[in-house]
């Protein structure tokens, strides 16, 4: 009778145990040195190092989190993870997170509230740390509330009402002032501005520090040099040629995001305009344009580690009320902001 075949067993999977053997030290130092807390001395650190590779060993993290309660892990939703700023986010999160040993589970959602609610219901299935979100506005988040041992951090806008969490965003109304300012400096009295129609809570206050500007400034408010856009290069054509058929016409403009000022200046080549601007965000091609496009600096490289650092605290235990952190912005002239007035 021919041999039966036999199925060949997996290796077994080295434990703690198997690392303290090899290196001789007790269970406890293992878990020391595996999970980076220190007070381990040197030499059993070296041991216990060289025993981990040896053995191949890695932490079983779901055993981890079951004895400690911690995943290791936290959580992060996005509303355009290919825009650059929120890219920047992602990377300030992270380098926070690393220094903890921590792991950033990143996605992203459209501005779809629906969608949102969706995600963020089965992050909080993960058993994470935490939560970082940039919610679309709209998003129903007050389930929150039945995860409290889960904290959340707000990013760029805050939760709604019925939502109470730590909170980090810039100062919008300040950086639309100082845009709105330096085009005045440069000259300009008929100042348009742009605001884009998605993420609103931004738009408004951008908007709002903009009419501010102009009442410090003595200008008037007129409400015909505001449009509302969408960031395309078609529709913000049709705008500046509805601009240039006042009576009184604009020769600068204030654009209220990255995404709308690149499509400004689409339709600003497209058109020959010569319009001085200032937009909000700074985008990587900026230097590049002709002219180059002054704008209106955010950090959201900063903007994430000052969020990551609000969560971490909670993950360490600190209570007490909600904290918002507004971080400030900076011009950086590059040339567009600087025109002087074109008169045809």
């Amino acid at each position: 009778m021919d041999d039966e075949p036999t199925l060949d067993k997996a290796p077994r999977r080295a434990t703690m145990k198997d690392v303290a053997a090899r290196a001789g030290v007790g269970l406890s130092t293992v878990s020391r040195v595996v999970s980076g807390k220190g007070g381990v001395a040197p030499a059993k650190v070296r041991a216990v190092e060289k025993a981990v590779r040896e053995l191949n060993f890695s932490r079983n993290d779901s055993a981890h989190t079951l004895r400690t309660g911690s995943s290791a892990m936290i959580g992060m939703v996005v509303t355009n993870i290919s825009d650059p700023f929120f890219s920047a986010l992602i990377k300030g999160v992270e380098g926070r997170a690393r220094e903890r040993d921590l792991v950033v589970l990143v996605t992203s959602v459209t501005d779809a509230a629906d969608e949102a609610e969706r995600v963020i219901k089965r992050l909080l299935r993960r058993s994470l740390d935490g939560l970082i979100l940039v919610a679309p506005e709209g998003a129903d988040l007050a389930f929150l509330g039945d995860h409290p041992d889960t904290p959340v951090v707000f990013v760029d806008q805050p939760p709604s009402d019925h939502v109470t969490a730590d909170l980090v965003v810039v100062d919008n109304e300040g950086g639309a002032v100082a845009a709105v300012e330096h085009l005045y400096t440069a000259g300009h009295r008929r100042i348009a501005c742009f605001a884009h129609e998605s993420g609103r809570y931004t738009s408004v206050r951008r908007e709002a520090g903009y009419y501010q500007a102009l009442k410090r400034l003595g200008l008037p408010a007129d409400r015909a040099l505001v449009v509302s856009v969408e960031d395309d290069v078609n529709v913000c054509a049709e705008a500046l040629l509805e601009l240039a058929r006042l009576p009184d016409p604009p020769t600068a403009i204030f654009s209220t995001n990255g995404r709308t000022t690149r499509a400004l200046l689409g339709a600003q080549r497209l058109l020959a305009s010569r319009l001085a601007l200032v937009g909000f965000d700074d985008f990587d091609l900026a230097e590049l344009m002709d002219p180059p496009t002054t704008t209106i600096a955010q950090d959201p490289v900063a903007i994430g580690a000052a969020a990551a650092e609000l969560l971490l605290n909670r993950i360490d235990g600190r209570s007490g009320p909600t904290q918002r952190i507004t971080l400030g912005t900076r011009l950086v002239e590059r040339g567009s902001g600087e025109q002087p007035p074109h008169h045809d």
